[in-house]
């Protein structure tokens, strides 16, 4: 191993826990969270007003795809959310990032809404569609383990006495149940599914018209800001709340040094 190879994760290390200092992240944070959520309330509205009052209704499916306007994001975002949920895992697990742990438990919630909400506008979609609320193929079942496994996260970290148990058990579950996002994304084609192909595909060009697609694509990137500013709000709270807790128990420390001098 030469030289340089030595002194890279060090190096990474420096510089994952100099982003992680929680009065930089308090700050940054600060400033970044007002544009977050006013920037992804716009694009939310400008989306679902576009979309429920302006697009053309589906050639097949008619009114009931405007529920796409709100499905999908949220679809994506679930699962985007468990990915970022198993990066925190992975900054805690190697490299003890001071604020993954914080950030996991903050996002387990989040993402648990997000993959609800996910599961319930599908059933409504799929009422019409498809004559059932709820069918057990590849897809749905799929997104409802992914369900499961954020509520195993929520109930996970909090199970132990010791925080930093119930972090690393988390961290394990989180990095597990990372193998069911590859299922969820090409179920569609390793299985014979209700579900369509993806009409989006980093490699191809869109199937769907693009009278659909731009609406879409607004409330997609709206709901995306809106989960990262929920998500670091959460951890703000978590930082303050933990140096509050900290200041208490230093001052009930000190007010017993003092009983005990007296």
């Amino acid at each position: 191993m030469d030289a340089r190879s030595s002194v890279a994760p060090p190096r990474l290390g420096r510089t994952l826990h100099r982003f992680a200092n929680p009065g930089q992240f308090l700050r940054l944070s600060g400033r970044v969270l007002p544009w977050l959520f006013w920037a992804g309330a716009l694009l939310t509205a400008i989306g679902v007003v576009w979309g429920l009052f302006f697009s053309p209704d589906d050639w097949q499916q008619g009114d009931t795809v405007r529920i796409m306007y709100v499905h999908v994001p949220f679809a994506w975002l679930a699962s985007a959310g468990y990915l970022s949920l198993a990066i925190c895992s992975v900054l805690s697990l190697i490299w003890r990032h001071p604020l993954a742990d914080l950030a996991a438990v903050e996002i387990g919630p989040v993402g648990a809404g997000f993959t609800a909400v996910c599961l319930a506008t599908g059933s409504l979609w799929g009422r019409p569609t498809w004559g059932a609320w709820w069918v057990w193929d590849a897809r749905l079942t799929s997104v409802f383990v992914l369900f499961l496994l954020y509520l195993g996260h929520i109930a996970l970290v909090r199970a132990f006495d010791d925080p930093t148990r119930g972090y690393r058990a988390g961290a394990i579950l989180a990095l597990v149940g990372v193998i069911n996002l590859p299922i969820i994304k090409f179920s569609v084609d390793w299985w014979n599914t209700l579900h369509q192909p993806a009409s989006i595909t980093l490699m191809g060009a869109p199937t769907i018209a693009t009278s659909l697609l731009w609406p879409l694509l607004f409330t997609t990137l709206g709901f995306s800001l809106l989960f990262a500013g929920i998500t670091i709000a959460r951890t703000r709270a978590a930082v303050m709340e933990r140096r509050i807790r900290a200041l208490l128990m230093a001052k009930a420390s000190s007010s017993g040094g003092e009983e005990v001098l007296s």
